[in-house]
């Protein structure tokens, strides 16, 4: 078994659970995942939080923020470096790539949720990752 985080398009996050990665998959496909708040079928996972017990280290509020904003930093440079920007032209450049007109590569832009649904129809995997500005950088 294996459980996931899951939040519908609403913002509703609960939990799930399936025999396999590939189970979830299907069920996902055929719509048969709905979130218990609203029943909302648009699905995504999210990131886990979860523990893993470590020794006593102590780590000031402090440190612990700037570790968070160097790490967040590294993210969003490495998204920056590694895939392609087409702003709101995501949804047609996802589609082109999914049916080999365009050679594939990452991609990065934003969508609608219209648009996003009519990616889910059409089978395109994507994800959603909220990129912030950093304050010290120009975008």
């Amino acid at each position: 078994m294996i459980a996931y985080d899951l939040q519908c398009a609403n913002g509703h996050i609960f939990e799930g659970w399936f025999e396999d990665g590939q189970a979830y998959e299907a069920q996902q496909k055929k719509n048969l995942i709905a979130c218990p708040v609203c029943n909302d079928t648009s699905i995504n996972r999210i990131p886990s939080t979860f523990a893993i017990k470590t020794s006593q280290v102590s780590i000031s509020p402090q440190d612990r923020l700037t570790d968070l904003e160097k790490f967040g930093k590294q993210i969003i440079d490495y998204v920056k470096k590694s895939f392609d920007d087409v702003g709101t032209e995501f949804a047609k450049e996802a589609l082109k790539i999914h049916y080999g007109v365009s050679e594939p590569k990452n991609i990065r832009g934003v969508s609608t949720k219209q648009e996003e649904e009519t990616l889910k129809q059409e089978g395109v995997k994507f994800f959603k990752i909220p990129m912030p500005t950093p304050p010290d950088t120009d975008a």
